[in-house]
């Protein structure tokens, strides 16, 4: 460095001045301060610097004071940890203009930041890209095809997001009504009353409700196909799947009843309507397309699948271990008294699950002093190894929540602007 006079160098960031020596800047951990001791002209002092005070020997840079100065603890210390109340991606931001990474972070640091990021990667995949921003609408010449395309977003989201626009929220609630109305007519043609012979009249009715459910649900399923932006993408979406689960079933049936008859001797073809009938059930399921809850729900399970398959092989290994104790204790060994319930180790895992999950049915139960004590351990293991994974599992739920209704709060403020305008 051929600048200023005299041994120290002082770097002003934000307003705080900190002093160092000439031999520090050689081998200062920061990239952006150390390259200062590199400096040959002015030009290059200020491409690294916003400033430069050649009489004080002062180096101005205009960032975050308060992140600085966390830095500088780093840099004392080897422990760099989040300003409180600041942005974590402001605060990584700061640590890549003067050089760091995030690896350099605490691991508990580097989790929150891992987190934001992947909450930030998700939110700008839900923006539709090549949208034009509103500050530059009116600007320029629209391209050819512009309206077209402007026009297909506008549909996509009504049909999307139920709370980006007032036609958005009323085409949802008419789904919710053919949804409900679909299900209480599913579930009352159970009813032995509805197929009684003098209800025929009855019945035919309700399968012209159904069939106008179903309408509805092919139309807007349809509809959204089209103006969709991806065709396999929506193909390969949970909720999407969900719907043609819940409409096939139904064109199915038909077809089976019209080329077998509804009194058709064929057995086989009688299961295969009714299982398909009660497919419909996936009408339910529909309902996640218009409630955080149902949505969150989906999202928490996508996400911590490997906590529940976790949750799965700690039940399989309790399972497989006290059922084959209960078997020996209960009915393999010679003491007198053998319980019949307890005669094979797969009757033996169904005791062990209804215990381990603490619901106890009471339909069998150990009679022998060993086999007791065995129960109450199993109780007892069951607790403490359902309740391990599920704290994992509760957290995630509460980030999706969160996720999910500030993703709904943004299309509500596109609401609002609507009524104003």
């Amino acid at each position: 460095m051929n600048f200023g006079r005299g041994p120290a160098v002082v770097l002003n960031v934000g307003g705080t001045r900190y002093s160092f020596s000439r031999e520090v800047l050689k081998d200062f951990p920061l990239r952006r301060v150390s390259r200062l001791h590199g400096c040959l002209s002015e030009q290059d002092v200020l491409e690294v610097c916003d400033d430069y005070d050649r009489e004080r020997n002062e180096y101005f840079f205009d960032r975050h004071s308060e992140a600085f100065g966390f830095i500088m603890l780093y840099v004392r210390h080897g422990h760099l940890r989040f300003v409180p109340h600041m942005c974590e991606l402001s605060f990584y931001n700061e640590m890549i203009y003067w050089g760091l990474e995030g690896s350099h972070l605490d691991y508990c640091c580097q989790r929150r930041l891992d987190d934001r990021m992947s909450e930030t990667c998700y939110y700008a995949a839900e923006e539709p890209p090549g949208e034009p921003s509103r500050g530059s609408e009116g600007k320029g010449r629209r391209a050819p095809g512009a309206e077209g395309r402007k026009w297909l977003e506008r549909m996509r989201r009504t049909f999307e997001e139920p709370t980006s626009s007032v036609a958005a929220q009323v085409l949802a609630t008419v789904s919710i009504l053919f949804v409900i109305v679909s299900m209480v007519v599913l579930c009352a043609s159970t009813l032995p009353e509805w197929r009684a012979p003098e209800n025929r009249s009855v019945e035919e009715q309700s399968r012209i409700i159904e069939a106008i459910c179903i309408g509805w649900f092919t139309a807007e399923c349809i509809v959204r196909f089209i103006v969709s932006k991806n065709k396999c993408e929506f193909v390969r979406r949970p909720l999407n799947i969900i719907d043609l689960l819940a409409i096939t079933p139904y064109y199915i049936s038909v077809l089976m009843t019209v080329f077998t008859g509804e009194n058709s001797q064929l057995q086989r073809a009688g299961v295969t309507l009714r299982v398909l009938r009660m497919m419909r059930i996936f009408w339910v399921i529909k309902l996640a397309r218009h409630f955080i809850g149902l949505q969150t729900l989906g999202l928490t399970l996508k996400r911590c699948y490997r906590e529940m398959v976790m949750l799965l092989v700690f039940i399989c290994v309790a399972m497989a271990i006290f059922s084959a104790l209960s078997q020996l204790l209960e009915n393999g060994l010679d003491l007198g008294t053998k319980n019949k319930d307890y005669a094979s180790i797969p009757a033996a895992c169904w005791w062990v699950i209804i215990s381990m999950t603490t619901v106890g049915y009471g339909d069998m139960c150990p009679i022998t002093v060993p086999g007791r004590i065995l129960g109450g351990i199993c109780v007892v293991s069951g607790i403490v190894l359902l309740a391990l994974p599920i704290t994992f599992i509760y957290h995630s739920f509460v980030q999706c929540y969160h996720e999910l209704k500030f993703r709904s709060a943004r299309y509500s403020r596109s609401l609002s602007a609507e009524f104003l305008n």
